[in-house]
C-alpha cells in the first residue's frame, strides 16, 4: 500500500496539475467528500484514472464490466450474508459470491470502517469461503448496475398502475420496504454520523445524500433516478407533508424514533428543475449536556459568563446563525442556575433536551400559540427565570424587556453576526434604548469550529509557518491587554489536519465553540441610551476583558485544538480556509505562506 496521499500521487503521475491540487482542495473544503471526488466533479481526470491510482495505492483490484458479477453469484452472497435486503442498497455494497466460493465486495465508500465491519464480520460468523472478503473498486455507473442486482425482484417495475392515482402511486411507491428501508439506512448513518442536516438533492440523471456533519457538507450516496421519487415521497409521508404536491414548496415535521432515539424531523422541500430538493433537520432529544469548558468556554471569558449568570433579574443573550449551538449554551445556562429554589419556566420551538426540575412548553403555531403568547401566559406563573427560545418579533421583545425589569432572568438567543449587534436589534424591534439599557445584562456570540482530529493531527514544524503564525497573532492582539493575557498563558501547540479513518479523512472530529461576551456596565448602559455607533460600543467593551470571536479562535488555534483556517472559514474571512485541506498533500510551508498572507490581509 502507497502511503503518500492521492493528491500527491496523482501529481506525482502527472494525471492532474498543481493547480488542480489546489482547486480540489479549495472544492472539498467547501462542499466536504473525498479528493478524489472533488477532482471528479471539477473534471480535473477521468473516472478510470482515478481509480486506477486508488487501486495501486490501496493495493485493490478494479472491477470492470467484463469480470462483474451475474444475478446469480450476487443472490448467492445475499442468501449467504442473510443481511436486510435494504442493507445494500442503503449502504451502496453490490456484494458476489466468486468461483471459489470468496465473499467479494465494491462498495461505493471503500474505507467505510462500518460497511466493512458488517461484511467481515457476517463473513466469518457465517463461514463464507475463507472467511475473509475480497474489495474492488469500481466506476460509479457500474456499482449501480450492480446494485440492481441486489434488489429483491420486481423492485423498480412493479411500481406503475395506470389506474392508481398520482397520489395513491406516490404512497405506494413510498411503503415499499426497500425505500423504507433505504430512508431507515440513511437517518441511521446520519445519526452516527452525527449530522445536523440531511440534503437530498436532485440532478438530471441521479440524485444525491448529503450530511452536514460538524458544520460542513459530506456527500454519503448517489442514487439512479428512478428511486427519486419513492425516496422523496417516503420522507414526505413521515414529516406529514402532501406528497402529490410537487410545484410548490412545503414545511413539515413529526417526531420519529430512530435506533431507540426519538428524533424531531423538520423538513423543507423546494421544487428545482430535476425536482424537489429536500433538506431534512434532525434535532436530537438529548438527555445529556457537555459542560461549559467542553464547549470551549474557558478563561476570561468563562469568568464573565458565570457572572452574569449570577444575576437576579435582566436580559441575557445568546446571538449566531442557525447551527451555531446557541440553544446548547443556554441549556447548559440554564443547568448551571437550576439550584432547586427557583421556578425556571421555557418556551421553545421545539423542545430539545429534557431538564429536570423544569417547565418546557413547545411553540405550536399551528394553533396561534407563539412565543409571545406563551411568554405572557409564562408570567402568570410565578417564574424566577424564563428562556424564550428566540426572540423573534418586537411583541415577544417587548415582553422579554418588562419581565427582565420586574424581577425575572430572562435568557434567549438573536440572529446578530456579533454580541454587540444585539443592541442595535433590539432597538429595530421596536424597544427604546432607555428599556434596552436597563433591561439588558449581557450578551454573548458563538460559533463552532471543528476540532482537529486528536488520532491524526500533527504538530507544525517549518518555522516559517510558525512565524507567520506568531505574526499574524500580534498584529490581532494590537494593544489588546486581555489577548496578550490570553496568549502568554497558553503554550503554542500549532498542529495542522492530515485525515484519517477515524475522521472519514476530513483532518477534524467533533466542535468547540468560539465565544465573545459583552456584559453591560455602567458605561455601555450610557452609550446605549445615547443610540452610540458599534464602534464605540467595542471600545468601550474592551476595557471590561472583551475579546472578539476571531481573537478567541485566534488562541485556540495557538493551543492546537483547532487551526486558523478553520477559524478563517467559520467567520467567513476568505480563501485561508483552505490553506490545510486534508488530502491536498501541502506541508507545512504551503499552510505558513497562506498564514502569512493573512497577515498581510490585515
Amino acid at each position: 500500500m502507497d502511503a503518500r496521499r492521492i493528491g500527491d500521487i496523482l501529481l506525482d503521475a502527472g494525471v492532474i496539475t498543481p493547480r488542480d491540487q489546489i482547486e480540489a482542495a479549495n472544492f472539498q473544503a467547501e462542499v466536504g467528500g473525498l479528493f478524489g471526488q472533488a477532482l471528479l466533479r471539477l473534471g480535473a481526470l477521468s473516472e478510470p484514472d482515478l481509480l486506477a491510482h486508488l487501486a495501486a495505492q490501496l493495493g485493490l483490484g478494479v472491477l470492470t464490466p467484463e469480470t462483474a458479477p451475474g444475478a446469480e453469484a450476487a443472490h448467492a452472497a445475499r442468501t449467504a450474508l442473510a443481511l436486510p435486503p435494504g442493507w445494500y442498497q442503503g449502504e451502496e455494497v453490490p456484494v458476489w459470491l466468486d468461483d471459489a466460493g470468496a465473499l467479494n465486495a465494491a462498495p461505493r465508500r471503500t474505507l467505510d470502517p462500518a460497511v466493512r465491519e458488517t461484511l467481515e464480520s457476517r463473513a466469518a460468523a457465517r463461514a463464507i469461503g475463507d472467511g475473509r472478503v475480497v474489495y474492488h473498486l469500481a466506476p460509479n455507473a457500474l456499482i449501480d448496475a450492480c446494485l440492481a442486482l441486489m434488489s429483491p425482484a420486481g423492485g423498480d417495475d412493479a411500481m406503475g398502475d395506470d389506474d392508481l392515482t398520482d397520489a395513491q402511486r406516490l404512497r405506494e411507491m413510498a411503503e415499499e420496504a426497500p425505500v423504507i428501508d433505504f430512508v431507515n439506512g440513511v437517518f441511521a448513518q446520519a445519526l452516527t454520523d452525527r449530522a445536523s442536516d440531511i440534503h437530498i438533492e436532485p440532478s438530471e440523471h441521479a440524485f444525491q445524500v448529503r450530511s452536514r456533519i460538524d458544520g460542513v457538507l459530506h456527500t454519503k450516496t448517489t442514487q439512479p433516478k428512478r428511486r427519486f421519487d419513492a425516496v422523496v415521497s417516503r420522507v414526505k409521508l413521515l414529516s406529514g407533508m402532501d406528497i402529490a404536491e410537487r410545484r410548490l414548496p412545503q414545511d413539515g415535521r413529526q417526531t420519529i424514533r430512530v435506533g431507540g432515539e426519538e428524533i424531531d424531523l423538520r423538513v423543507s422541500s423546494l421544487p428545482t428543475s430535476w425536482g424537489e430538493s429536500l433538506v431534512l433537520r434532525l434535532l436530537r432529544k438529548q438527555r445529556t449536556l457537555l459542560d461549559l469548558e467542553s464547549l470551549g468556554l474557558e478563561g476570561r471569558a468563562r469568568q464573565q459568563l458565570d457572572l452574569l449568570l449570577g444575576e437576579n433579574n435582566g436580559i441575557i443573550l445568546v446571538t449566531g446563525p442557525t447551527g451555531s449551538g446557541k440553544s446548547t449554551t443556554l441549556y447548559r445556562a440554564l443547568q448551571q442556575v437550576n439550584d432547586g429554589i427557583r421556578k425556571i419556566i421555557t418556551i421553545e420551538d421545539p423542545v430539545e433536551y429534557d431538564m429536570d426540575g423544569v417547565s418546557q412548553i413547545p411553540v405550536k403555531a399551528d394553533i396561534g400559540y407563539t412565543f409571545a403568547r406563551g411568554l405572557r401566559a409564562i408570567l402568570r406563573q410565578d417564574p424566577d427565570v424564563i428562556m424564550v427560545g428566540e426572540i423573534r418579533d418586537g411583541e415577544t421583545a417587548a415582553i422579554a424587556a418588562q419581565a427582565a425589569l420586574t424581577g425575572h432572568l430572562v435568557f434567549s438567543t438573536l440572529h446578530t453576526n456579533s454580541s454587540l449587534a444585539a443592541i442595535p436589534r433590539l432597538t429595530d424591534l421596536g424597544l427604546e434604548p432607555f428599556l434596552v439599557a436597563s433591561a439588558l445584562r449581557g450578551t454573548a456570540a458563538q460559533r463552532l469550529v471543528r476540532r482537529l482530529c486528536p488520532e491524526c493531527s500533527e504538530p507544525v514544524t517549518d518555522p516559517a509557518a510558525i512565524r507567520a503564525d506568531e505574526a499574524f497573532l500580534a498584529r490581532l492582539s494590537g494593544d489588546n491587554a486581555v489577548m496578550a493575557e490570553a496568549l502568554a498563558a497558553t503554550p503554542a501547540a500549532w498542529r495542522r489536519a492530515v485525515g484519517c479513518r477515524a475522521c472519514s479523512g476530513t483532518g477534524y472530529q467533533g466542535r468547540q465553540a468560539l465565544f465573545e461576551i459583552a456584559a453591560i456596565d455602567d458605561a455601555l448602559q450610557e452609550a446605549i441610551m445615547a443610540r452610540a455607533p458599534l464602534r464605540e460600543l467595542a471600545r468601550l467593551a474592551r476595557g471590561q476583558g472583551f475579546m472578539t470571536l476571531l481573537e478567541d479562535g485566534a488562541v485556540k488555534a495557538r493551543a492546537g485544538s483547532t487551526t486558523l483556517a478553520e477559524v478563517m472559514r467559520v467567520l467567513g474571512t476568505g480563501g485561508a480556509a483552505t490553506v490545510d485541506a486534508p488530502g491536498t498533500g501541502a506541508g507545512d510551508a504551503g499552510e505558513g505562506a497562506a498564514r502569512a498572507a493573512l497577515v498581510g490581509s490585515g
